[in-house]
């Protein structure tokens, strides 16, 4: 038993050391609790060195009014009221438009106090930060807004959506941002703010207890999620179920009663 949980072990160990910033749950953990972090990125994506982020949330959940949730991979407001959803998606797929839609209208819906009016919505930005380039225009950002037609002028409703292109690399401080979101390691990263925490999560033992513990509960919740879904086919039992899935018996029977 202690063998197979060394084993386990190094296998966690292993994945983390191949972690990057554009790895989600890896990302996750090294923003959470850490404003300096958002501030720094949003500082370059946004072009403003004197942006101040007054808050900021990591998986943060909201809903609309059906219930449909959408959890926000970092959720910021600034110094000056302007809300921030920042998204990081390895596949391109998880970056559709309609997928920029949906958070964009997600964050108007609550930001407004019960009975406040609509003018004080304020300026919404909503950034995805892509491994490949989705727009496929080979620029390092795209910013969208929208735009009256017959005049070319901005309609100056307050929404933006913006998409950084990780693919793209150069020494402009956007560039070297990206270089440091698909770093493995710290000691090749340019920004020292990032390099800290990624160094924090990789090699001090405090931070690589609480990363194995953050995989650890991953790789719980995607074992759990398949046994829903074997459950659902029907086709194994649930002491078979558990046995392949490296969950207990008593796991799989509460899921199964949940159904």
């Amino acid at each position: 038993m202690q063998n197979k949980e060394n084993k386990k072990r190094e296998k966690i160990l292993k994945k983390i050391q191949e972690f990057c910033l554009l790895d989600d749950d890896f990302m996750t953990k090294c923003f959470e609790d850490n404003i300096e972090c958002t501030e720094l990125v949003l500082r370059i994506i946004m072009d403003k060195a004197d942006l101040k982020v007054r808050e900021a949330r990591t998986q943060y959940v909201i809903k609309n009014l059906q219930g449909r949730s959408v959890r926000l991979d970092i959720d910021a407001v600034d110094s000056a009221g302007k809300e921030y959803d920042i998204e990081i998606q390895r596949t391109d797929k998880g970056a559709g438009t309609r997928r920029a839609r949906y958070n964009s209208s997600l964050l108007d819906v609550n930001v407004l106090l019960s009975g406040e009016e609509t003018d004080k919505l304020p300026e919404t930005y909503v950034i995805f930060i892509t491994e490949n380039d989705v727009l496929g225009k080979n620029k390092p950002i795209y910013h969208i807004q929208r735009t009256i037609l017959e005049t070319d002028e901005l309609f100056g409703d307050g929404s933006h959506i913006l998409y950084v292109n990780g693919a793209y690399k150069d020494d402009s401080p956007l560039g070297l941002l990206m270089k440091d979101f698909v770093c493995k390691n710290p000691e090749d990263m340019h920004y020292k703010v990032l390099a800290d925490r990624v160094r924090y999560f990789k090699e001090d033992e405090k931070g690589v207890k609480a990363m194995c513990k953050a995989v650890e509960e991953l790789c719980k919740e995607e074992m759990l999620e398949a046994a829903k879904r074997l459950l659902e086919d029907g086709t194994l039992t649930v002491e078979k179920i558990a046995e392949c899935l490296g969950l207990t018996v008593e796991e799989v029977k509460e899921l199964d009663e949940q159904k």
